[in-house]
């Protein structure tokens, strides 16, 4: 069965396919958090977008019911953070200029204690500045490719500044596509879905709770038509005739297909012309209903 469109589902089909963008308190670990959103939506599952250690706070997109099937998209865009670099000496004269040379493709190697391999991999800083410096504290703003290690990278300073350095307080302001301007506290989600709950009214959850498509509006997206959607939804491949209309993609891009009323249909692979009149255009790899 195909979904309505976004705007129009109710809190329960809302909840069944929706995406909050959690600001993580310190505390709990991500999976923690999760988990606590999955039993207070009463939901089957819940997700979060992006592993935040406990102390770490901030942007923690967490995806319920049938939409942690989307959790990979989180892999196609950046992480934003703010850091306090503890410095353990006076910070030289051309600290600014030091740390400016960390923009670009980092070699790293995972951390002892860290969910993957430990083999030395290229993760990408787009942007690295120095708000400011106070004694032996530096406030950075780091935005860099999904997977970045922001505590070894704070080592790495230290080491190249010659002070020696650790990371200090971190918070995360954005994983694509969310930022720190919409964030929902835990309290306010509760708060949400008492008042729905027990008034009747889901002004206040429709605020907190998003329809799952809004974790896509960062990857291309395909338009197809909604009999062509119908054959998605049984395992089908997205065929050219079916296509109504395309957002530039590369070849082998993840893209999202949807309904013309807007409801994702399922991610998958770009592998073909959006405006042929024949052949496979996208490669299913997750169906979303």
């Amino acid at each position: 069965m195909l979904r309505g469109p976004p705007d129009e589902r109710p809190p329960d089909e809302l909840l069944a396919f929706g995406v909050v963008n959690l600001d993580k308190p310190p505390g709990p670990s991500a999976h923690q958090v999760a988990a606590w959103v999955r039993d207070r939506a009463r939901v089957d599952q819940a997700a979060h977008a992006g592993t935040l250690d406990p102390k770490v706070t901030g942007c923690l997109p967490v995806l319920t019911g049938a939409a942690t099937r989307l959790s990979q998209v989180f892999l196609e865009g950046a992480k934003e953070y703010v850091a306090v670099l503890e410095l353990h000496d006076e910070p030289p004269a051309d600290v600014e200029a030091i740390v400016s040379e960390f923009e670009g493709p980092l070699y790293q190697k995972p951390p002892r204690k860290s969910a993957v391999a430990r083999k030395l991999r290229v993760r990408e800083i787009y942007d690295l500045d120095l708000l400011e410096v106070k004694d032996r504290q530096a406030l950075l703003r780091i935005r860099c490719e999904s997977g970045t290690y922001i505590r070894k990278l704070c080592h790495d300073l230290g080491l190249a500044l010659g002070t020696g350095a650790h990371m200090g307080h971190l918070r995360r302001t954005g994983t694509d596509p969310f930022d720190d301007s919409t964030l929902v506290t835990m309290e306010d989600l509760t708060d949400a879905l008492a008042r729905w709950r027990e008034d009747g009214e889901d002004d206040w959850l429709r605020e907190v709770v998003s329809p799952a498509e809004r974790a896509l509006t960062h990857i291309p997206a395909v338009t197809v038509a909604p009999s062509a959607a119908e054959q998605i939804a049984q395992g089908a491949q997205v065929y050219a005739p079916g296509v109504i209309a395309a957002d530039p993609a590369d070849e082998g891009q993840l893209v999202a297909c949807y309904t013309p009323d807007e409801a994702a249909v399922c991610l998958g692979t770009m592998v073909g012309d959006a405006d042929a009149e024949e052949g496979v255009v996208v490669e299913l790899e997750r169906v979303l209903v």
